[in-house]
């Protein structure tokens, strides 16, 4: 199929985006031959450090949070694909300065793959390393069945606050405990209106009618079972909005976090309008947003449609969010 996206050969699409991204930020970060993102900053590191993966295809993340204040490592896969564990564990060795790497990983069938080998290894040559698993998509499964859920755009925050604490000085017992109480405490509602194509071949992920649009959307088009007729930006913010409240049990006077994340093909102006309703509506409710990001966080290509995120705040967490950060995506 024709597909008119300005790339060269398809198979050369992840390096030569990683090999852009390193000529773009010369000063923060570094790509290895095995598609290893490196933050500069690392080479002094005396502090827990932090490593992700996943495939690209979903950019920024997860390679444009790399540097300071956040991911220390990215091990990126091909277009929509995990790394190999092999990959992987070269990253533990080597993020691991001595006190203890957190490997975040997001609940996808091969980022689990490879997280899961890479930790048995980890465990045999003694690195001090700790999994976290994201897991935040409410259209997937209850929260009861939260092993169930697939990670989306929660695994972004949740770098900047690990990576915030880690920069603290905070032990890997003490990192690893604010991310799983963070992780535990978060959710995502996606949406789509229509899907994206693979930029390597061109495919349709799946097929949605002019008129429709589709609440629960997974990451690389899997269907979430909410296949409904096209609502208002604030049909569409309300409705969302109200799967997050109930799966968060979120009450009068709570303090959250909100994002707003466009999934590759949704205008500022349309975020921005779901935001305004999203903010109307929990005001309302006595639901307090003491921060908010509204943007292109964790795309899926040119996607029509957004991921609504909300997680419970606390003043530590707050104040990590806020601390400094320097990464291609996000300055603090």
């Amino acid at each position: 199929m024709s597909l008119k996206k300005f790339i060269n050969k398809s198979e050369n699409i992840t390096s030569e985006l990683l090999e852009g991204l390193a000529l773009a930020n010369p000063s923060i970060l570094e790509v290895t031959p095995n598609n290893l993102v490196i933050n500069k900053g690392l080479k002094t590191a005396d502090r827990v450090t932090i490593v992700t993966l996943g495939g690209s295809g979903h950019e920024p993340a997860l390679e444009g949070f790399v540097g300071e204040g956040m991911i220390d490592i990215a091990v990126v896969g091909d277009v929509f694909a995990a790394p190999g564990y092999k990959a992987v564990f070269e990253a533990l060795q080597l993020a691991d300065k001595g006190k203890g790497v957190l490997l975040v990983v997001l609940n996808h069938a091969g980022d689990m793959l490879a997280g899961n080998r890479t930790m048995e290894e980890a465990q045999k040559s003694g690195i001090n390393v700790s999994m976290i698993i994201t897991r935040e998509d409410v259209a997937y499964a209850p929260r009861s069945e939260a092993e169930r859920r697939r990670g989306l755009v929660g695994c972004v925050p949740l770098y900047k606050i690990v990576g915030a604490a880690a920069a603290q000085g905070k032990s890997l017992h003490e990192v690893t405990t604010i991310a799983q109480d963070f992780a535990d405490n978060m959710a995502t509602i996606a949406v789509a209106c229509k899907t994206a194509t693979h930029p390597q071949n061109g495919s349709a992920f799946a097929v949605i009618g002019t008129d429709e649009m589709e609440i629960g959307m997974g990451q690389h088009g899997e269907g979430g079972g909410g296949r409904q007729k096209m609502k208002s930006a604030d049909e569409t913010a309300m409705l969302m909005s109200d799967l997050l409240i109930d799966d968060l049990n979120l009450r009068s006077g709570e303090e959250i976090m909100v994002i707003v994340n466009g999934a590759g093909a949704t205008t500022i102006m349309e975020m921005l309008i779901i935001f305004r309703c999203v903010h109307k509506y929990l005001s309302e409710k006595g639901i307090i947003i003491v921060a908010n990001w509204v943007e292109e966080v964790l795309t899926v290509q040119e996607q029509a449609g957004f991921q609504l995120f909300f997680a419970r705040m606390n003043t530590e967490n707050l104040w990590y969010w806020n601390a400094p950060a320097r990464t291609p995506y996000l300055v603090r």
